[in-house]
This record gives C-alpha cells, structure tokens and sequence, in this order.
C-alpha cells in the first residue's frame, strides 16, 4: 500500500467531520490553564491579538512579550507521545502538520523581528501546574511571584 489508506481527499466522513468541528481554535482547556497560571501570579495581558503574527494566545504588551499555547497534536510537539500519525490519509496529515510546523516558525521569526520575546507552551505542559507557575514566572520576570508560586493548587 502507499500509506495513503482509507479516504481520498474529496470524500468526507461525516463522523469524522463532526469531531474536527468541536476542535477549538481559541479558548481550549490549555489555554484556560495556562491563563489562569499568569493571572493568579498577578499579570494581566491581552488575548488573540489579530494584529501580530499568529495572532499570539496572550499577550502581556508592556513587557513586550506573547505566549502560544500549542496542542502537541496539531503542532507535533517532538518526543511528545500525544504526537501521533493519523493511520489514514497519511500523504494529507505529513502535508498539513508540516505546513502548522513551518507557519509556527514563521509567526516566531516575524514576532521576534518585530520585538516581541516569545513562549511556547505545550499542551502536556498545562498538566503540570507547579512546573507552568515556575516557568511563566521565570519568562514573564520581574520577581514579584515567588509568594504566589508556593502555593500552586490556587492556580
């Protein structure tokens, strides 16, 4: 077989059309976690700026910094066991994964050439909220979070 199995690119099926509508682009359970994180160590920021690059997940516009929020499916985190080939029209998801992965390193340059510090956070990340209060700490800076990190079951 040529790894091409099941549907051709024009049929549709109708169960699987229906789970892809409930993928959500913008408010995600990560994206809430990780939201949650930043403003309970007392930073507020903007969401989904359509103006910048990729239109960033947050925003922290004083502090010149954004923050993605991937799914490690959709922009194949390496080594992440979440980052699983589809076993059906394999040609369309290598294609479309490597068309998220390059548009993400796209958005990342531009960003950065236009100032912006930038931070990706990984879906599987999001389930370590210890580890995610520690490291928007350290990314976001200015030292005022160390009281707010000991207790990270507030978050």
């Amino acid at each position: 077989m040529n790894g091409d199995q099941g549907l051709d690119d024009t049929s549709v099926d109708v169960a699987r059309s229906a789970v892809m509508r409930r993928v959500r682009a913008t408010d995600t359970t990560p994206e809430r976690v990780v939201r949650r994180a930043a403003h309970h160590l007392g930073y507020r920021f903007r969401l989904h700026r359509r103006d910048l690059p990729g239109t960033p997940d947050l925003t922290f516009p004083r502090l010149g910094k954004v923050i993605f929020v991937h799914g490690c499916f959709w922009h194949r985190h390496a080594g992440c066991g979440r980052t699983r080939m589809p076993k059906t029209r394999v040609v369309y998801w290598r294609d479309k994964f490597a068309k998220n992965m390059e548009r993400d390193r796209r958005n990342v340059r531009s960003l950065q050439a236009l100032g912006w510090k930038v931070l990706v956070i990984w879906e599987c990340e999001t389930l370590d909220r210890a580890w995610l209060l520690v490291e928007l700490a350290r990314f976001l800076g200015r030292g005022r979070t160390a009281a707010r990190i000991q207790n990270p079951e507030t978050a």
